[in-house]
């Protein structure tokens, strides 16, 4: 998910970028920042405390050094985070048991003509407090996307296990090659998609089997 990063993050990347390129030839880098995370001095006339939050929690309360009121609609267009991904950022951070910002007018939900401050009363015993996220709900649409994504990604994991254990082994009978890949694995699967996968890696022409014995398999250099 892309996201435009402030000035003083993007100066960080591109530092490691450059860094890593050096490193790596031939390389590609790419940042995941759903996965980013941050740990913010914030300053409140209360007390400074340390706020431990996601990168895009991370890019909104950034954009309150330089504001004290905001809509929905700037902080949208200041950061290009996703709608729904953004409703749920401003949510954990004014909504949720943490609320650094206040939400006017007030609610649970978080629409398209609310508008977000800086709270200046904000209080806590604590010094570093975690930011939970808002957990996002998934449609059944959503939840059948994200099983498929997890399927084909298993699909190309047990592929390349296959052909590592054939590999290094060059003829495995049947059940000896399912036992090894129980054992490689670190998620479930059933028999019969192994099966698959191998019958799959036979038409590519991967291994083949062999001609005395149906049930053994040969690797194919």
């Amino acid at each position: 998910m892309d996201v435009r990063l402030p000035h003083e993050l993007n100066i960080y990347q591109d530092i490691f970028k450059e860094f890593y390129l050096s490193k790596y030839s031939g390389r590609r880098l790419m940042w995941q920042n759903s996965l980013g995370h941050c740990v913010l001095k914030a300053e409140f006339p209360k007390g400074k405390k340390e706020l431990a939050v996601s990168l895009f929690q991370t890019v909104v309360l950034m954009l309150f050094n330089d504001a004290e009121k905001l809509s929905f609609q700037d902080i949208k267009e200041a950061t290009r985070i996703e709608d729904k991904e953004l409703r749920r950022t401003l949510q954990s951070l004014a909504c949720g048991k943490v609320r650094v910002l206040q939400k006017i007018p007030k609610g649970r939900d978080v629409e398209d003509d609310d508008t977000f401050v800086f709270n200046d009363q904000f209080t806590t015993p604590l010094y570093r407090i975690k930011v939970n996220a808002i957990q996002m709900k998934e449609t059944v649409e959503e939840n059948t996307n994200t099983t498929e994504r997890v399927f084909q990604d298993r699909q190309y994991q047990v592929d390349a296990a296959i052909v590592r254990i054939m590999k290094t082994r060059k003829v495995l009978s049947h059940t000896l090659l399912i036992t090894e890949l129980f054992q490689q694995l670190k998620f479930p699967i059933k028999p019969a998609d192994l099966k698959k996968r191998i019958e799959s890696l036979i038409e590519r022409e991967y291994l083949e089997r062999d001609r005395n014995n149906p049930q053994v398999y040969n690797y194919l250099a």
